[in-house]
């Protein structure tokens, strides 16, 4: 399994640790876990396509279906609970590695755990990162290194040039992707055979596809 995932703990990470294993085969990869309420959790999954292709409603809908059967057995949440699963958003946040990465050059606001060089937010340009540490050009030219350990939040900020480097990756990707798939053959003598399947039981959550 790819060690370049995001960080949660608790609840959150229990979570995560639970459906990854089935994002993974589905051909998705996790941003980020966030369960937010007390009297009725909200369970929001944040994904993107392993092949960085534009991420589509349909694929909400199968990620959907398919981590809340699992969680439905995994069972993390003893009350009435929903899920919601969308897409990372252009100002997406930055939680592995990889989003520093491919998204370097693109300004960012992070916040801290604990205050580096009295500063507990930074806003700066993307330099990259490792398995253990961020790099950012702060507004006025320095460049900092920030543990990512230390890191509370990181999150792209909304930009033109944000939104033409996020549509110049996805036409790669999309490019890329459709020259793999093969071309559609619909045999329409085949007949689809009627099976009776028993009702499952009724799971305590409310699906919710949703794209940024």
């Amino acid at each position: 399994m790819d060690d370049d995932q995001p960080h949660h703990e608790g609840l959150e990470a229990r979570i995560a640790t639970a459906i990854l294993p089935t994002l993974g085969q589905l051909g998705y990869e996790l941003v980020r876990v966030q369960v937010s309420g007390k009297e009725r959790p909200v369970v929001q999954i944040m994904a993107d396509r392993a092949d960085e292709a534009t991420f589509r409603v349909e694929d909400c809908e199968i990620i959907s279906h398919a981590v809340g059967a699992v969680l439905d057995v995994e069972d993390p949440i003893r009350s009435e609970w929903s899920l919601e699963v969308s897409s990372a958003g252009i100002d997406r946040p930055l939680t592995r590695a990889k989003d520093w990465n491919r998204y370097a050059g693109q300004l960012a606001s992070v916040d801290l755990q604990v205050p580096q060089d009295n500063r507990r937010r930074l806003r700066g340009i993307v330099l990259g990162a490792d398995a253990n540490e961020a790099r950012l050009r702060l507004e006025d030219g320095t460049e900092v290194v920030v543990p990512r350990g230390n890191i509370r939040r990181a999150k792209l900020v909304l930009t033109d040039a944000l939104i033409e480097h996020s549509a110049a990756l996805a036409a790669v990707a999309d490019a890329r992707r459709a020259a793999l798939e093969p071309p559609v053959e619909i045999d329409d003598s085949a007949e689809v055979p009627e099976v009776e399947e028993e009702a499952p039981p009724a799971p305590r959550r409310r699906s919710t596809p949703k794209r940024n």
